[in-house]
């Protein structure tokens, strides 16, 4: 058995009460400083959505760390009382299948090969 670990693209959707939304920037800009690896934050007065790269040795650890990242950082970053609302952890090659170019965008279809 190997111990390997390869990445895994992470998007965790939390909601909750609303809250001010200046607050939630600043936690938002917070938490992004103590996680390195988040590469898109969009938020609203009562959800967040937070994508990263995940190192693990299968879907299964990276999505056990992703449900555990928002309550590990909700002191230190002074985040949202939110619940994870929604989870999707996929592989690297299948992120990168998803990236088309935009010319190829017709009427909001997008072209897929898997």
């Amino acid at each position: 058995m190997t111990n390997e670990t390869q990445l895994w693209h992470v998007t965790v959707t939390v909601g909750g009460i609303p809250q001010e939304m200046p607050q939630t920037h600043e936690a938002l800009v917070r938490l992004h400083h103590e996680r390195p690896f988040i590469h898109s934050l969009r938020y609203a007065e009562d959800r967040a959505e937070v994508r990263y790269w995940e190192e693990a040795a299968d879907m299964v650890d990276a999505a056990s760390l992703a449900l555990r990242m928002w309550t590990e950082h909700r002191i230190s970053a002074d985040l949202p009382d939110w619940q994870v609302v929604g989870l999707e952890v996929v592989d690297k090659d299948t992120y990168q299948r998803r990236e088309v170019p935009a010319a190829l965008n017709v009427a909001g279809v997008t072209p897929r090969q898997f």
